[in-house]
């Protein structure tokens, strides 16, 4: 018996890799992230490039591990509201 909990518990769900960014002012702001990160690190050493990819990969695990607690906050928001749906509590 497959149910969503469960594919989910046995991370057969993923549900960052079913979202699909399909706005098109996030797309347009990411490309000129790119852009402006071409633009700085044109002329860097090797070391500096080096460095600022450092940067920007520990940039990215704080932004994931944000995403992660909006993720579990939301969700949490989430269950407590249906749990006051089906017991007549109100929030």
């Amino acid at each position: 018996m497959s149910s969503i909990l469960s594919d989910l518990y046995h991370g057969r769900i993923y549900p960052l890799e079913q979202h699909a960014t399909r706005s098109t002012e996030l797309k347009e702001i990411n490309r000129k992230i790119e852009f402006e990160k071409q633009y700085f690190t044109k002329d860097l050493s090797s070391d500096d490039y080096r460095r600022f990819e450092a940067f920007e990969n520990l940039y990215m695990q704080s932004a994931g591990i944000e995403n992660v607690n909006a993720f579990s906050c939301g969700f949490k928001l989430a269950v407590k509201m249906m749990t006051a749906v089906f017991s007549d509590i109100q929030l």
